[in-house]
């Protein structure tokens, strides 16, 4: 948490940094809260510049109908349903009975570039 919000980092790391942070979440080291992926090209295939939209507006809002956050983006609902279902499909966002969810009130995003 920071400042009271909870935020997750969206980052690139190996089995091996998971596995390193899991074994000190264990120990009792707080980690805070992590949505990882195994390159960059796989994260931005992902969580797309539209997708990360979808996380703003969900960021914080508590369950929100597809219809609504469409509303709010100015986007086509079946365009928004498809991109929903792909952060569904991802483990980022959740179903719930009265809308999707996002679990947190902010994004970080985290990885390094190295040269080529």
């Amino acid at each position: 948490m920071d400042g009271g919000k909870q935020i997750v980092t969206l980052s690139v790391a190996t089995r091996g940094d998971v596995s390193a942070r899991m074994r000190r979440a264990l120990a009792g080291e707080p980690q805070g809260a992590f949505i990882s992926f195994a390159s960059v090209e796989l994260l931005w295939k992902v969580v797309t510049p539209k997708r990360l939209d979808i996380l703003r507006v969900l960021a914080g809002a508590g369950p929100l109908s597809i219809r609504e956050v469409a509303r709010r983006l100015h986007r086509d609902v079946k365009a928004v349903h498809g991109d929903v279902r792909r952060l569904i499909d991802a483990g980022i966002v959740e179903e719930t009975p009265s809308g999707v969810r996002f679990g947190y009130d902010a994004v970080r995003v985290d990885f390094t570039l190295d040269a080529a």
